[in-house]
């Protein structure tokens, strides 16, 4: 009786009689029919802060590598104004990055779904998008270090909420992201592409303190969850999703000064 009740598959040969049975009869009938209106409602509303979320990871493919890099993102701006160019992109990531952290503050199951690409997640968006705002502010001046502050903000206020609601304390690894060599490294390919950032003791000391921010946590979601954590810089002919496919081994790359600006 209970079973067809609950499924609302009606009663069949066998009816209630007591009063306590009846009471039992009309909960479970409500119980059923409510869950029924939880599966409907709950499932379009996950798959649409989903599908929302991976159209922005997929967008950074083309505009920052794979996985997407900080380094990436700065270079691929080099054939326009560089800094008209990250002021539009840091405003819609930071759109972006409030986003994440309302819906799957609603939904936590949501960090649990897996982007389409082993090198693709939010993890690694989100560490990019870190990765680029601290090298901007750091580093560069003016309307586009100010954007750069505000999508830090939200970015590192969820990768921080994102951690504490999954109970995962903050984590700081062993080997540095960023070693000295390769910060020097990094900074040699933007200069080469024309985007000279600051230099100098202070700059670095204010660089180590803003990754000291968000980079614990990343590492702490990016162990919990078996996804990777983003270099800074991608080693030279890596080639990106859009460029592989299973019957090609890769489009065939540009070489000298193009070869820095993507396309």
């Amino acid at each position: 009786m209970s079973g067809t009740t609950f499924f609302t598959l009606g009663l069949g040969d066998v009816r209630p009689v007591s009063a306590c049975a009846r009471a039992l009869t009309v909960i479970e009938s409500g119980i059923g029919l409510g869950l029924l209106a939880l599966v409907i409602g709950y499932l379009p509303a996950l798959n649409q802060s989903f599908s929302k979320r991976e159209v922005n990871i997929s967008i950074l493919d083309a505009r920052a590598g794979s996985p997407p890099t900080a380094a990436g993102m700065l270079l691929r701006q080099c054939r326009h104004n560089v800094n008209e160019a990250l002021l539009h992109q840091l405003g819609e990531w930071e759109l972006w990055a409030s986003e994440i952290m309302e819906s799957h503050l609603s939904y936590p199951v949501l960090v649990y779904f897996r982007s389409q690409h082993d090198n693709q997640s939010w993890v690694a968006a989100l560490s990019a998008i870190l990765d680029t705002c601290a090298l901007v502010i750091t580093g560069m001046e003016g309307s586009c270090k100010r954007q750069a502050e505000l999508t830090f903000a939200i970015a590192r206020h969820a990768i921080v909420d994102l951690s504490f609601v999954l109970n995962r304390p903050p984590h700081k690894l062993k080997l540095d992201r960023l070693p000295p060599a390769e910060l020097v490294r990094l900074r040699a390919a933007l200069s080469n592409a024309g985007i000279d950032l600051r230099k100098g003791d202070d700059v670095d000391r204010q660089l180590i303190e803003l990754r000291k921010m968000y980079e614990p946590y990343i590492h702490s979601m990016s162990r919990y969850l078996s996804l990777g954590v983003p270099p800074w810089i991608a080693e030279p002919g890596h080639l990106d999703n859009w460029q592989t496919s299973a019957w090609e081994p890769g489009v065939k790359r540009l070489s000298g000064e193009e070869a820095d600006k993507h396309f």
